[in-house]
């Protein structure tokens, strides 16, 4: 085999997804562990919740600053860095003989997969001319869109056969296979030197924590004074980082001209709802599966394979589509179809309900659920300069990261609030519904494509890097 089929744009997608798919699916793989590792480490529901929730955290909290990492260092190191981490951590998971051992390791897996994330999206980016990106974003983001739905179907067979702890140890072995893929198959792009604002970098660090720590910690302390001066205090902090970035005439740390984009300051906008529809949407449904319907961990899992196999059959074609037709064709479809999804499946969950009547709005949301990740990661990042692929990658993810976070947190708010339990997890379901017309609106604003400057460059990048 020549190198340059070794190093052909579609094999270096290849090896990053294959890293990418185990650091996505670890953020559900948790949900059905949970009962069997509160079991073993004589624990309770508030702590075992910060499984999830210091993942969650470590993994939202950096996303701006690892996206230039990647520029600065190159985006391959920086993944490999990552996932030598995300592999460790998940070691030493597995290894945990306490809760307060487990959630530790968690959050540094958060932080490997922080590190790995931004990379996948610029090396695409870099990698692939224009008119090849939306094919190329439509493998990505089947890799995304399932892999958050795949998790809890994994997790399930691994802890009914093996035990939780196996559903992070199976990590190792698979991080050492990515990695050996990755030093093979992903190409060594030039880098960008970057000046790095530490005061910004404390900013937009403490600001994001302090925030997302409030919303996930809300519900368990009952949203005293304590969480909202914690979520007032994140908003400051993040207020003065926006600021302290306009004024900045340099190399802010986020530049703001990005967002002069309107397509990417859009598809940011609605990703950012999306991911709040995804958390608030599977929160309830794997509560009503497991808690209404009595179903075993497994069980409740594959109900939602229907809705993951579409969207991973449907997302490289609707990759395809994307490139030909205009930006908000494809999206608008998309997340109009996973709010009509959502609603008809709210308007099911009922205890009568036969299980057929379920998969018929889950196969409606999987088919739109391809319609909007890929395409929205091509149209994002389509105008913008290679230079700026890094970061750019990590103010898109961040944003995916803060609704997955916000729609956790509000699902779970409107739970608690109602007292009728089946009831309630009907209604949770107009929380998704209206966040996704957010989406809608956006999609709606898109327009036409504009190249980045140079479009020579990318082109001469990429023939370097892989010839």
């Amino acid at each position: 085999m020549s190198g340059q089929a070794e190093r052909s744009p579609w094999t270096t997608l290849g090896a990053l997804c294959f890293g990418f798919f185990m650091l996505l699916a670890d953020m559900t793989i948790v949900a059905v562990a949970n009962p069997a590792i509160m079991a073993e480490l004589h624990t309770g529901v508030s702590t075992v919740v910060w499984v999830t929730s210091a993942y969650l955290l470590a993994y939202a909290v950096p996303l701006l600053v690892t996206g230039r990492l990647g520029d600065q260092f190159g985006p391959k190191v920086i993944y490999l860095v990552g996932l030598v981490v995300f592999t460790l951590a998940s070691l030493g998971c597995g290894l945990s003989s306490s809760i307060t051992m487990l959630i530790v390791a968690r959050a540094v897996q958060g932080i490997g997969a922080a590190l790995m994330t931004p990379q996948t999206m610029a090396v695409i980016t870099r990698i692939f001319p224009a008119d090849k990106r939306g094919a190329a974003m439509g493998a990505w983001g089947s890799v995304a869109g399932v892999a958050s739905l795949i998790g809890p179907i994994i997790g399930g067979v691994l802890v009914d056969g093996l035990g939780w702890k196996w559903i992070f140890l199976v990590n190792v072995p698979i991080g050492v296979l990515a990695f050996v893929l990755a030093v093979i198959y992903v190409p060594n792009l030039p880098t960008h030197r970057h000046r790095f604002d530490l005061p910004s970098v404390a900013l937009s660090v403490g600001g994001m924590f302090l925030l997302a720590f409030g919303i996930q910690q809300g519900n368990t302390d009952d949203w005293s004074a304590r969480i909202w001066l914690c979520v007032g205090a994140g908003v400051v902090l993040l207020a003065a980082f926006l600021a302290v970035q306009a004024r900045d005439s340099g190399e802010p740390l986020v530049p703001l001209s990005l967002f002069r984009d309107r397509n990417f300051a859009l598809s940011t906008l609605a990703m950012t709802a999306m991911g709040v529809a995804t958390t608030a949407m599977m929160l309830p449904g794997y509560f009503y599966l497991e808690s209404v319907r009595g179903m075993k961990p497994t069980a409740a899992a594959t109900v939602w394979i229907v809705m993951a196999f579409l969207t991973a059959l449907l997302s490289p074609v609707v990759g395809k589509l994307v490139d030909h037709v205009h930006p908000r064709v494809v999206p608008t479809v998309g997340f109009a179809g996973f709010a009509v999804g959502i609603a008809w499946f709210g308007l099911v969950l009922k205890p009568e309900t036969p299980l057929w009547q379920l998969l018929l709005p889950l196969v409606c949301m999987g088919a739109a659920n391809a319609c909007v990740w890929s395409p929205l990661a091509a149209i994002a990042t389509y105008g913008l300069p290679m230079h700026q692929a890094g970061v750019g990658a990590g103010v898109y993810n961040t944003a995916r990261q803060v609704g997955l976070v916000l729609g956790s947190a509000g699902a779970g708010a409107l739970l608690s609030a109602r007292s009728a339990f089946n009831a309630a997890l009907s209604q949770s379901m107009v929380l998704p519904s209206a966040v996704l017309i957010i989406g809608i609106a956006a999609c709606l604003l898109l327009g036409h494509r504009t190249p980045a400057p140079s479009p020579a460059a990318p082109a001469q990048e990429t023939a370097d890097a892989l010839g």
